[in-house]
């Protein structure tokens, strides 16, 4: 009797071992390697965990937490995506440091105007980037806890210049007014330096040449106010150079109103279909005068196929004038011009070709800026404004095409206008 109730004793301690195993001891190493899974980012194949219904809620709550955990992902993966595409369509620079002046955080502009290879987070900034004036404004910022602006210099490798950056440094601080950290803004002003430069030169270069006109028509009127006895020889000849550099004065101001109409937002083109024949033809019988006077041999090259073209032949002739009246100033007596109109691809090409004085090479690339003279006392002394080209310049770009030039030292000039066959707008 003893022995049966002992039997059964452990017959219900096994049951209920066994039941308390599967419920409770079993289910853990399911749920311990489900957690492990999520840890790692790994979906698990099932959220189903053997037991009862705990376990059951257990499993429930995992796959619960691992779907608010990828969304969570989602939502950052999100964000930072978005985070990085705001920062790479900035124009301007971006650089963060902590309170220790490491690098927590830079932008695609950053490290092209720094030309850096790769982000250099984490490291100190004096490491990164090395140049005094930057850690310097940074180490005030962060000491001072102020706002603070200044201006850089930075070598560009690609174009062998100068670029300048504006540069304007706020302190980052938290509830209690520490100061953690500096947000440094780059906005790169080198174009706006080379505007108010051109702004300066063109005022200066303005000043100048009225000056001199100026100057001597007031000494001539001076003299003959002095003077009213003055003989009718010494008369015409003071009237003479008067006459002489007030024509000098009108050109002046008229390629001035023309240059600033061609900049001018309002500018438009009167569009038309053009004879380049007629063209061609009626510049050499407006030059033929000073053509004969020089002895000067034009020729007209002009194929078939580019007989007429799309523009606005009042511009058009403006600057094929203006191109033609510096080939007749630097042609010797005796010389050769060429006239040209070809086809290439969907553009047409005219030039005007001389065999004159020529241009070095380190002026070519200025000469249809603004005043800018290759040979200045030759250009004056021939009675240039220095604006024919860059009017030249203008009417072409006008027309949504672009000015080349060509030229060596006692060879000759080539000035090729480049149009589109059909004109914007």
């Amino acid at each position: 009797m003893y022995w049966l109730i002992l039997g059964v004793l452990c017959a219900i301690f096994a049951v209920t071992a066994l039941f308390l195993w599967q419920k409770w001891a079993a289910p853990w190493p399911q749920i311990e390697q489900l957690v492990s899974q999520i840890a790692r980012g790994e979906r698990p194949s099932t959220f189903l965990i053997n037991g009862g219904k705990d376990p059951h809620r257990v499993g429930l709550a995992l796959e619960n937490i691992f779907a608010r955990q990828q969304e969570l992902e989602l939502q950052i993966a999100g964000r930072e995506s978005g985070t990085q595409t705001i920062l790479g369509a900035m124009e301007d620079g971006l650089l963060v440091v902590d309170a220790r002046s490491h690098v927590t955080l830079m932008n695609p502009t950053f490290q092209k105007q720094f030309e850096l290879r790769d982000p250099a987070v984490g490291v100190p900034l004096v490491e990164a980037v090395r140049h005094a004036t930057l850690d310097q404004l940074v180490a005030e910022t962060l000491l001072t806890g102020e706002a603070m602006r200044s201006e850089l210099s930075l070598a560009d490798s690609r174009t062998h210049s100068e670029r300048h950056v504006e540069v304007s440094a706020v302190p980052i601080k938290n509830a209690d007014d520490e100061v953690t950290g500096t947000v440094v803004l780059f906005h790169d002003i080198t174009e706006l330096k080379q505007l108010d430069q051109i702004r300066r030169d063109f005022v200066a270069n303005v000043s100048h040449e009225l000056r001199t006109p100026l100057s001597i028509l007031r000494g001539y009127i001076e003299v003959l106010f002095d003077e009213p006895q003055t003989s009718r020889e010494e008369l015409t000849r003071i009237l003479s150079i008067m006459e002489r550099h007030s024509k000098r004065l009108q050109r002046l101001v008229d390629d001035l109103l023309s240059l600033a109409q061609l900049e001018s937002s309002h500018a438009e083109l009167e569009i038309s279909v053009v004879r380049m024949d007629e063209l061609f033809n009626n510049l050499i019988r407006d030059w033929k005068e000073k053509l004969t006077g020089k002895n000067l041999k034009v020729i007209v090259d002009l194929p078939s196929e580019t007989s007429v073209l799309r523009a606005d032949g009042t511009r058009l002739e403006e600057a094929l004038h203006n191109l033609l009246d510096n080939a007749v100033k630097f042609s010797p007596d005796n010389g050769q011009i060429r006239l040209r109109g070809t086809r290439c691809g969907s553009n047409v090409v005219l030039s005007v070709a001389d065999n004159g004085i020529g241009i070095s090479k380190e002026h070519l690339p200025r000469i249809f800026e603004r005043f800018y003279r290759a040979d200045k006392a030759r250009s004056r002394e021939l009675g240039g404004t220095g604006l024919g080209l860059a009017i030249v310049k203008h009417i072409a770009q006008l027309h949504g095409g672009r000015v080349e030039a060509e030229s060596e030292l006692g060879r000759g000039t080539t000035i090729r206008i480049v149009l589109p066959e059909v004109p914007p707008g």
